[in-house]
């Protein structure tokens, strides 16, 4: 397989200027990209394979940044997933073989070749770059069920919220008692709270 879309040098520059700078994060973001797209048959994401690849990232730091810089996927094109579990993991689907993988950045006190003293003084980042896959990292095989409301192109069905009147894209709404309810209004899980304007 030609691996010229996926040089690592390249690849971490890209994520660098898209982050704005170069710490351990956007490191093991790069290099959890390539293995991951490697791993699923990807070899080049931001051409000929861009409408092959969805990419679930499970933080929302600075890892993230390398994802989508790496792999060409975003939020807005329905090609990466963001959810937020703190972790410094990642999961590669290829649409076409639907072949899929998750990474994980192994626990640091467990990986022996990492030593405290080295990821807290700078250039931290330059240690990461260093350690074997196999040491840094775990890789499981896994299935993701993606239904035809997940996957990139138009909204399969907009619908109106029955309570505060706000439109409902993809399959999102929730049914109850005959009315279609958006997420919010059906669980009162907002993350906002709504201010009296008149306070």
């Amino acid at each position: 397989m030609d691996t010229d879309n996926l040089d690592f040098e390249t690849c971490l520059e890209k994520a660098k200027a898209f982050h704005g700078g170069l710490c351990a994060g956007i490191t093991l973001g790069t290099r959890m990209s390539i293995l991951g797209l490697k791993a699923v048959g990807i070899n080049d994401p931001k051409g000929q394979d861009r409408k092959n690849i969805i990419v679930f990232a499970e933080t929302d730091r600075c890892v993230t940044d390398a994802l989508l810089a790496t792999t060409g996927c975003h939020p807005g094109k329905r090609t990466m997933k963001i959810f937020d579990y703190g972790k410094m993991a990642a999961t590669f689907v290829n649409l076409k073989t639907g072949k899929a993988v998750r990474i994980v950045v192994k626990d640091k006190d467990r990986n022996k070749q990492l030593n405290n003293e080295q990821l807290e003084k700078p250039p931290h980042a330059n240690v990461y770059a260093m350690i074997p896959d196999e040491d840094l990292f775990n890789i499981t095989q896994v299935s993701v069920d993606l239904k035809p409301e997940d996957l990139p192109g138009k909204p399969l069905q907009i619908v109106i919220c029955s309570v505060c009147g706000e439109r409902i894209m993809d399959k999102r709404e929730v049914y109850r008692n005959g009315s279609i309810l958006c997420k919010p209004c059906a669980d009162g899980g907002r993350y906002y709270t709504l201010v009296d304007p008149g306070q």
